[in-house]
């Protein structure tokens, strides 16, 4: 029975370091019908939530008419082909929550240079 577990809690380890305040573009998985093909989405990483095989993170972009959109990815999901990190922001919360009030050049982080 611990096999089957350990089996099951497999971390991936092809993944990017990430953090909250982080422009990503995630590559996923979209099946349609028979078909199947890959659908990027592009935006902010709002909230990082750990948790082992249970871990998941949710990005923030805006859609056209300015209608923010928010999609939260599991972590380890097969789904998941690959994150590209696009650029670091510098960010003293662990959940930018106060981001959906902002609009326009407000909603700008300032990066975090290396």
């Amino acid at each position: 029975m611990t096999d089957l577990i350990q089996a099951l809690q497999t971390t991936r380890t092809d993944l990017p370091q990430l953090a909250p305040g982080d422009t990503v573009r995630v590559h996923v998985r979209i099946v349609e019908g028979s078909r199947e093909r890959i659908q990027v989405f592009q935006g902010v990483i709002i909230r990082l939530r750990k948790g082992g095989n249970d871990a998941n993170f949710t990005v923030r972009r805006i859609a056209s008419h300015s209608v923010g959109v928010e999609r939260t990815f599991l972590l380890n999901s097969p789904r998941v082909e690959k994150i590209e990190v696009m650029r670091h922001a510098k960010v003293r919360r662990a959940q930018l929550y106060y981001m959906r009030e902002l609009r326009g050049k407000a909603a700008r982080l300032k990066e975090r240079r290396a």
